[in-house]
């Protein structure tokens, strides 16, 4: 089975890709989705969590997310701790999720925004990148969040530049609304049907 990686920046519309893979039968692993399960159920990331910023982030047997935002937003340090615990339980849950599989299935997609960053794309055979221009991807966000442009421009900031990761990826979907989406990703289907067939 192969795996396939797919990031893109905030706003790109990587949720319509993976919802067009879903409906192509490929199943879709969303790391920020499962990620936020995990700093709830997976016990070594609860322990590691407790251990750095203390007991009181899960005082009512949940994690206190609000608590956990104050800490991150108090020192980037402290964020770049917190992912040192969060990647390898996300990578943790992934293989698990894979091996529940059936071995018909042909090939994987892991979705996440922050693929490059968490220097985990040696994971995938392959990687998929979402572009959108920065004027479209901003317009998205504030559509659907409560946000300022400010803070948008700030997370597309912390995220790596889109020419870096068109460079990188072997895939390039463009979601710019002129561009039909549809046959972009049934081309990558196809190609990777035809890798894992290969």
């Amino acid at each position: 089975m192969l795996k396939a990686g797919l990031t893109g920046g905030i706003g790109s519309g990587k949720s319509i890709v993976c919802k067009i893979f879903s409906i192509l039968k490929i199943p879709v692993y969303q790391a920020d989705i499962a990620a936020k399960r995990l700093y709830d159920t997976d016990d070594e990331l609860r322990n590691g969590l407790k251990s750095l910023f203390g007991e009181h982030l899960y005082e009512s047997g949940t994690l206190d997310r609000k608590k956990l935002a104050a800490i991150i937003f108090s020192n980037a340090e402290n964020l770049k701790k917190i992912n040192e615990l969060v990647h390898p339980a996300v990578k943790r849950d992934f293989l698990e999720y894979i091996s529940l599989l059936p071995e018909t299935i042909p090939y994987i997609i892991h979705e996440a925004a922050i693929l490059y960053e968490a220097k985990t794309e040696n994971m995938f055979d392959t990687v998929i990148n979402v572009y959108a221009p920065e004027d479209i991807r901003i317009k998205r966000v504030l559509a659907r969040e409560n946000t300022t442009e400010k803070d948008v421009k700030q997370r597309i900031a912390s995220q790596w530049p889109d020419k870096l990761k068109i460079e990188l990826s072997n895939y390039n979907i463009i979601n710019d609304g002129k561009i039909p989406i549809l046959p972009q990703v049934l081309h990558v289907h196809e190609d990777l049907l035809r890798i894992e067939i290969g």
